[in-house]
């Protein structure tokens, strides 16, 4: 049962980040949660994630918004070193609580069509707090998804410049993680029977980015956001 599970799990992640630049974290975290301890769900999925990111970027990249990309990244070194504290001192059931909050309130500020101008502070800003969330929680894809979102940008500069991001962000809090946490066997023979699958995820995740305008990537965002915050909730309060 479990293997069948990891297998639904990890393609549809897959699937999911490739088409829309984010899903993977979101999606795969808490199932794996559920199959392995929290240390060894969160390194799978940096592994996992950072292989589609790799496979993905030399396509992508003429969409990335190069400017925005740097100051995600420098705000991001901030709070890295954040995230990684809070994880090994702080009770994760609060942190995960307080933000669960947090997504599902934005997400229905975004509903009600609330938007945001983006500039460069904001920018630093989410990087920081994206950052803080991938070593804490291993998902450093809500900050980005509320921001972008709020900020009306096109589907395909969100996801290329997500994905060039999480490319730095999920290879820097692997090595944190590695260091500061430890690694195993095991992390790394599931992160290789992932792979397979992370390859059919993103070949059907190119196909349904092709397929998907503009109105209906804003839905899966909603779908992707309020998923994340009640799944935080529920998990924070049991």
């Amino acid at each position: 049962m479990g293997i069948i599970a990891f297998i639904i799990v990890i393609l549809i992640a897959s699937v999911l980040q490739t088409s829309t630049g984010f899903g993977f974290s979101i999606l795969a975290t808490p199932f794996l949660l559920l199959l392995f301890k929290p240390s060894e769900a969160i390194q799978i999925n940096l592994i996992l994630s950072l292989v589609i990111s790799i496979a993905l970027i030399m396509k992508i990249r003429k969409d990335i918004d190069h400017g925005i990309l740097g100051r995600f990244v420098a705000g991001s070194v901030m709070g890295l070193p954040v995230g990684i504290t809070i994880f090994m001192m702080i009770d994760i059931d609060r942190l995960k609580l307080a933000v669960s909050l947090i997504i599902l309130l934005l997400t229905v500020l975004l509903v009600l069509n609330f938007r945001i101008k983006q500039n460069k502070k904001r920018d630093l800003l989410v990087g920081g707090i994206s950052g803080l969330f991938t070593t804490s929680i291993g998902m450093p894809g809500p900050p980005l998804l509320l921001y972008f979102s709020g900020t009306n940008t096109n589907k395909e500069k969100l996801r290329s410049t997500t994905l060039a991001f999480f490319l730095f962000i999920y290879l820097v809090s692997l090595v944190i993680q590695t260091i500061f946490v430890g690694t195993n066997k095991t992390i790394w023979i599931s992160s290789l029977w992932g792979l397979p699958l992370v390859l059919l995820g993103l070949y059907l995740g190119q196909l349904l980015f092709k397929w998907i305008n503009q109105r209906v990537f804003r839905i899966f965002t909603y779908i992707i956001l309020i998923f994340t915050g009640i799944y935080l909730l529920l998990e924070s309060l049991v």
